[in-house]
């Protein structure tokens, strides 16, 4: 009981204007000037749009043997628990008790949304005169400090600096949801704005998850505004597009277009994100073509993206390198005849050629972990790896 005055205690101070750190450092609270401005609030009514779930699914391939079109009545949370299906890390899933613990979650948000509500009502020029704004900013705060929703500390780096794919991705805990709504209550940037989102769509709050290069935010976009939303870090924290162009990574016009960022994803465009997850989850544990099929799987739910097919084309690579027969190294031929004849001028000249040829191909092929990060300004014939 005393725990839970001084959680209360801390809730009714202005812990609601919380300091954020971004994704692993500090960063402060701002407006994002996407967002559009209203000058009275929107009815509560209005805030919550969302239809009904459909009957989930209860296997990955039940999921991926429906069309696109009717993911969008599958909740987010489901998606995003099967993809995590059969992965190190995930073990111990049980789908239907992750769903009742992710209902358990949304409903204590909304009780203390409720409960709290007053405080936009009595002075909403403190919320930017938006109750989506408030909703959210309450969600975070009743998340993190009722909940101890957090970033994993263990896969903080420095602001630009990624981990191999081999240790980002080798839990799947620490990139699906799973990892949020069990005990741990930790996650990354691949995960926590997939929780964030499947607690809010349980409220009724029109969310939508959103890439940028390397990176998962989520975006409020509906009921006349439309507001990003990261909450990765301690706190809450809204920043226009444009702060997504230079951050974690800078990003061009082209990357834009062309690797589908800043856009609001369909459903099926979300799916191809979990799958490209579980693709990477899938290599970093040597099941290299599992990995490639996954891969090709998220190609298909989001086909007018060019990411999806440069992740498979360095997928297959990775696969073929892995298992080709001929990459095990041979011994030197000159070495081999020098010992065998003691004549250092034999002439093998085509046979250490072939030699040195096979090793230059075999240090191009030797991925760490998985496939490489693309550098800026450099222009791949197929992107990147997925936003995390």
């Amino acid at each position: 009981m005393a725990r839970k005055r001084q959680r209360r205690a801390k809730r009714k101070s202005l812990s609601w204007f919380l300091v954020g750190t971004g994704l692993v450092l500090g960063v402060v609270v701002v407006l994002s000037s996407a967002r559009l401005n209203p000058t009275t609030s929107p009815k509560t009514k209005d805030l919550t749009t969302q239809a009904p779930f459909k009957q989930p699914p209860s296997t990955l391939q039940a999921l991926l043997a429906l069309p696109s079109s009717q993911l969008e009545a599958i909740d987010i949370g489901v998606m995003n628990l099967l993809c995590a299906e059969g992965l190190r890390g995930a073990e111990k899933l049980n789908l239907s008790e992750a769903l009742v613990r992710l209902d358990g979650l949304a409903k204590h948000v909304e009780q203390e949304t409720t409960r709290h509500l007053y405080r936009f009502r009595d002075r909403p020029a403190d919320f930017n005169r938006s109750e989506a704004y408030f909703r959210m900013l309450t969600m975070a705060t009743v998340l993190q400090q009722d909940l101890n929703v957090h970033y994993n500390s263990d896969r903080a780096t420095e602001p630009g600096v990624f981990e191999p794919n081999d240790i980002f991705f080798a839990n799947a805990e620490d990139v699906f949801i799973h990892g949020l709504i069990g005990d741990q209550r930790s996650g990354t940037c691949s995960s926590m704005p997939v929780f964030y989102a499947a607690v809010g769509r349980r409220l009724g709050y029109p969310l939508k998850l959103v890439t940028a290069k390397n990176h998962l935010f989520i975006r409020w976009d509906g009921g006349g505004e439309r507001f990003n939303i990261d909450a990765t870090g301690v706190g809450f924290n809204t920043f226009d597009d444009d702060y997504y162009r230079r951050w974690p990574l800078p990003t061009t016009d082209e990357e834009i277009r062309v690797f589908g960022y800043l856009k609001s994803l369909t459903a099926a465009e979300e799916l191809a994100v979990f799958l490209s997850i579980r693709g990477q989850c899938l290599m970093a544990m040597g099941r290299a073509a599992e990995a490639v099929a996954s891969h090709e799987s998220a190609i298909r739910y989001a086909p007018e993206s060019r990411m999806y097919r440069i992740i498979a084309a360095y997928a297959r690579e990775e696969m073929a390198a892995r298992v080709r027969p001929q990459l095990v190294i041979p011994p030197d031929p000159l070495l081999q005849t020098m010992a065998l004849t003691g004549d250092p001028n034999h002439e093998l000249e085509a046979e250490v050629a072939a030699w040195n040829a096979q090793m230059r191909s075999r240090q191009r092929r030797g991925f760490n972990g998985g496939p490489p990060d693309p550098q800026p300004g450099v222009v791949y014939p197929q992107p990147n790896q997925p936003s995390r």
